[in-house]
């Protein structure tokens, strides 16, 4: 289930959420959802509410409830993975009821559409491409950005999918080769880069300009074909050929770099992509205002 485990929003806030497969429904974190409800300032305070919460449905008789509410490891805001009570659909609106917020009703509409979403992109895949796409351009990406954004996750899946093959596991072995990519082709660790950046537990390729997804997506795609042609058999094999590709964009950053005297690595992140490209439209609009003006002006003459 770790596979599917994925961040949903709700008015811009996040809500954890992991696929059951078997069950095939998708579970909620509760402390998640009470916290949207309630405007719990911090996920403490959120599971402080839930857990008085629990004691007042366990006196109403809400016992099978409870019981039946399991617990799954969901990464929290300090990257860390915490066992925490999660829920399904029907077991969350059963929660609702119980907690008054004039989000109540948005928010179980906003449930049936995550639902049916689900099984829209199971049938048709396409539709996920699509609705990140839309999810982008709300965030204000330009939709060049954005091409290189998408285009990103394909070449990601891809390696991923090499490293399965190879026996990587998930987690800690999938993030020790991400960073040897990632400090052959910039120079800095994962961590370095994010902290360049001002980034804490923001997603780093959503905060990259199109140049530097560019050089990221060459390095993953030469970390695949190498490991297609090298076959590396041991973890450390993979790690050199993770380094191998990384070095390959390396060497193309440098080369950019020495060819128009600039760094290709910029502490520049999405609030800025964003602020420039409304600077940009802004000023397009403008020039279209001022043509306009002008022209009537000559029209009255």
């Amino acid at each position: 289930m770790d596979d599917n485990n994925k961040i949903q929003l709700f008015e811009d806030k996040r809500i954890r959420t992991a696929w059951d497969e078997e069950a095939e429904e998708w579970l909620f974190s509760v402390v998640d959802v009470v916290g949207v409800l309630t405007d719990q300032p911090t996920q403490r305070s959120a599971s402080n509410y839930w857990a008085k919460l629990k004691e007042r449905l366990n006196e109403e008789g809400a016992n099978q409830l409870l019981t039946n509410c399991q617990q799954l490891k969901l990464k929290a805001a300090d990257g860390k993975r915490y066992s925490t009570d999660v829920a399904n659909t029907e077991q969350l609106l059963r929660i609702i009821q119980s907690i008054p917020s004039p989000k109540a009703e948005p928010f179980k509409l906003w449930l049936a559409q995550v639902g049916r979403e689900r099984i829209e992109e199971t049938i048709d895949p396409e539709l996920t491409i699509d609705r990140a796409l839309v999810t982008y351009l709300k965030k204000g990406y330009s939709r060049e950005w954005i091409n290189q954004r998408l285009q990103a996750i394909q070449v990601r899946k891809e390696l991923t999918d090499e490293w399965d093959n190879r026996g990587i596991k998930q987690g800690a072995e999938y993030a020790i080769l991400t960073d040897e990519i990632t400090k052959a082709w910039s120079g800095m660790s994962t961590r370095q880069y994010k902290r360049l950046k001002g980034l804490k537990k923001e997603n780093l390729r959503d905060n990259m300009s199109t140049l530097e997804l560019v050089l990221n997506m060459l390095a993953e795609a030469t970390t695949t074909e190498l490991s297609k042609e090298e076959e590396p058999q041991t973890f450390n094999e993979n790690r050199s050929v993770a380094r191998s590709g990384g070095e390959v964009a390396g060497n193309a950053r440098r080369d950019i770099e020495n060819r128009t005297g600039k760094p290709v690595i910029t502490a520049k992140n999405a609030v800025d992509f964003s602020r420039l490209l409304g600077n940009v439209i802004e000023d397009v609009a403008g020039n279209a205002d001022d043509g306009d003006k002008s022209g009537s002006g000559g029209d009255g003459k």
